[in-house]
């Protein structure tokens, strides 16, 4: 018998094997054991019975941008990871803009991670920033625990945050690739989004053909060219474009090391039917065409495209006007990101085995926690969230645990219950009822 703490059993659980009726063992917050459901539970163990509720893994978002310190209005650690937790997400990690000061030395890092220390409910990370005039802090970031860097290829849209042009962008290549440090890019080319049709107003169509895919096609076509030239590793964000996608195929083929994200919006909301005036359905890249979005899941089915995360990007309420040129471009997901993708998985075919494969697995071997995060596996962290994946609710924007509840899902009607969530073996919320933060935050280790 063994000395188990916690078993959670259940008719579904799902393992890198499979899904499968199991009982799971935890002890000292890491999973001990996968055993048959009817395994004998030792007297010292607490058992918590699921019944048929599906027992995941626990997902890690690695696209979050919190806001904090600096403009926490628009969000915080605190109600950032209890939005995540609510909606299944026990490991987030952290952009490196749209905080102040932004991550990009390590004082800034320290910063950041005194802030967030006592307010996670879930474990965090951070990416460090990569600016034009920084290359000389990216080793010193690394070796100080950041997962990789994030730069942008057009204005970010904020001051502190500049973009980087060709040159900048060899250089901080070339020094990522010295130490084999991940680069993570906001691709859209900077002349074609300048030379687009810029007209403001509240009609989404006329914001649509200010983003034209093509800035998204030229850029991550540049990127690939540089990371080529020094043997970079490299990932896309938030891929919108499906005209990329070839590209990217034949790119991974020749053996450039690149990797590629995509978002929920993009899966499941489409620019037909976006209202006019709806600012809440506005991030840059732009949500495309029902067509496009055919071919993302197409990409997501044959693995083209590595994995899905948020890209949760939000403002305070009155900077979503109803102008779509001048609104703050970024979607609120972090709460309802597995409802959602699982929505129109399944309508598309897909299993809940998939969903934790884009949303959990892939994004742990993205930031490489994958020997911790990741999968219901022996030990691996005991993190889950428990699933009603049949039950369904219609999104309330006052049921949001986000700082700001403006939300682009208001009104939709979604599967996916989130039941209960786990961070190492303990419960941190259930039935909307949280614990004290118990999160750790994570640095890279390898």
């Amino acid at each position: 018998m063994s000395d188990a703490e916690l078993v959670l059993r259940s008719t579904r659980v799902i393992t890198p094997e499979g899904t499968r009726a199991a009982s799971v063992e935890v002890t000292d917050g890491r999973i001990t054991a996968v055993l048959p459901y009817d395994a004998p539970v030792s007297e010292s163990a607490r058992l918590e019975d699921l019944g048929d509720h599906v027992l995941l893994p626990g997902l890690v978002d690695t696209h979050v941008h919190v806001n904090d310190p600096g403009r926490t209005e628009w969000e915080g650690f605190w109600t950032a990871t209890r939005a995540a937790a609510a909606g299944g997400i026990t490991t987030l990690v952290d952009m490196p803009l749209n905080s102040l000061p932004p991550t990009t030395t390590v004082p800034h890092l320290r910063t950041k991670q005194q802030v967030a220390a006592d307010k996670a409910h879930i474990d965090v990370g951070f990416w460090g920033g990569a600016l034009p005039d920084n290359v000389k802090e990216l080793r010193s970031l690394h070796e100080a625990g950041v997962f990789g860097f994030k730069a942008f290829l057009s204005p970010s849209g904020v001051e502190e945050f500049p973009h980087l042009e060709r040159d900048a962008l060899a250089r901080t290549l070339a020094e990522i690739a010295a130490f084999d440090g991940l680069l993570i890019v906001h691709a859209e080319d900077p002349h074609l989004l300048a030379s687009a049709p810029q007209q403001p107003g509240p009609k989404y169509a006329d914001f649509l053909a200010s983003r034209p895919r093509d800035a998204e096609d030229t850029a991550i076509a540049r990127l690939i060219r540089e990371a080529k030239a020094v043997n970079a590793r490299v990932h896309v964000l938030h891929l919108s474009s499906s005209d990329a996608l070839p590209m990217i195929a034949e790119a991974r083929a020749e053996g450039v090391r690149i990797t590629v994200e995509t978002c929920p919006h993009y899966l499941t909301l489409t620019a037909e039917e976006v209202p006019d005036g709806a600012s809440e359905f506005k991030c840059c890249p732009p949500i495309r065409e029902a067509a496009n979005q055919d071919l993302l899941w197409q990409a997501l089915a044959d693995g083209t495209i590595d994995c899905v995360v948020t890209d949760h990007s939000p403002s305070t309420a009155d900077l979503k006007t109803d102008d779509f040129a001048t609104a703050w471009g970024g979607i609120s997901g972090l709460q309802l990101s597995l409802a959602a993708v699982w929505t129109e998985a399944r309508r598309r075919g897909h299993g809940l085995e998939d969903v934790v494969r884009w949303m959990s697995t892939r994004t742990s071997e993205l930031v490489g926690l994958d020997d911790r995060k990741g999968a219901i596996a022996v030990g691996r962290d005991a993190d889950f969230a428990v699933l009603a994946p049949d039950e369904t609710f219609t999104v309330d924007p006052a049921a949001l645990q986000h700082r700001n509840r403006v939300t682009a899902y208001a009104g939709r009607t979604l599967y996916g219950v989130v039941k209960s969530t786990w961070l190492r073996g303990q419960r941190i919320v259930a039935d909307g009822e949280f614990t004290q933060p118990k999160g750790q935050l994570l640095t890279r280790t390898h």
